[in-house]
């Protein structure tokens, strides 16, 4: 059984997290320098695209269950970050209240839209919540990258991340084309799952203390495997033993393809 935060944790998680890239910003001495992690975009950029990201959710979470998102508006008419470095902290910690204020107002259980339909995570704004933190938990890491000062994600937003990840982004109910395998993963602060890769998809589920090893064992700290789901640190950077066929077709595999 996966363990869960707590909503109210899961949104201090968000508003620390906020808080944590607004300063790492604040202390950027040119926002115009490119981001090494996301080089299509400069520190500037990045900004813009998470205040946008959090509005963006702030209006799909309101607008409730749905076939489709809701149109793209700015719900406090302001699509583009401000050039000012206090009116953009403003408008960031603007962004992240308005999605703090639709997550409290709908409560956890509330269904919504999102884009991972055919995983084990739940169409809900508890979910979506949840995929927050890591969201804005990596670009924190990138801003940090980008001053030479890269820190690991807090311990309890890394394990957090890695469960987060395995059972929204990795897990589906979309058969698996190749051959059966199983992917054990186990962070070094004491928590273990395992992948099942089969003819019924990509199932996530707690590591038993007494299962056998499975395929493939990766090995490292939780912030080690949140940063290597998101193509931020490479594979080699973690414990492998095993076979790595399995992660490596499982990270080029598109199940909607």
């Amino acid at each position: 059984m996966h363990t869960i935060l707590e909503f109210p944790e899961v949104l201090r998680l968000i508003e620390d997290r906020s808080a944590a890239f607004r300063a790492a910003l604040a202390s950027a001495p040119d926002l115009d320098v490119q981001v090494p992690s996301c080089p299509d975009w400069t520190l500037r950029e990045l900004a813009q695209h998470l205040g946008d990201g959090r509005r963006r959710q702030a209006a799909i979470v309101t607008a409730g269950p749905g076939a489709e998102p809701p149109a793209k508006t700015d719900p406090k008419g302001a699509p583009t970050a401000p050039r000012d470095r206090e009116d953009l902290d403003a408008w960031l910690a603007e962004s992240t209240g308005l999605m703090l204020d639709a997550l409290r107002e709908a409560g956890p259980d509330r269904g919504c839209w999102t884009w991972w339909g055919r995983s084990q995570a739940p169409q809900t704004s508890g979910a979506v919540a949840r995929h927050q933190i890591q969201e804005i938990a990596v670009h924190t890491y990138d801003v940090q990258l980008t001053l030479g000062a890269a820190q690991p994600l807090p311990a309890d937003v890394a394990v957090e991340g890695v469960d987060e990840f395995l059972t929204t982004v990795s897990a589906t109910n979309v058969p698996w084309p190749f051959k059966p395998a199983t992917i054990d993963l186990h962070a070094t602060e004491g928590r273990s799952w395992r992948l099942t890769l089969d003819a019924g998809g990509v199932r996530c589920d707690d590591l038993a203390a007494d299962a056998e090893p499975g395929d493939l064992t990766m090995r490292g700290p939780a912030s080690d495997l949140v940063l290597y789901f998101y193509d931020r640190l490479p594979f080699d950077d973690l414990e492998i033993t095993g076979d790595t066929e399995p992660m490596e077709r499982l990270a080029e595999w598109d199940p909607n393809a």
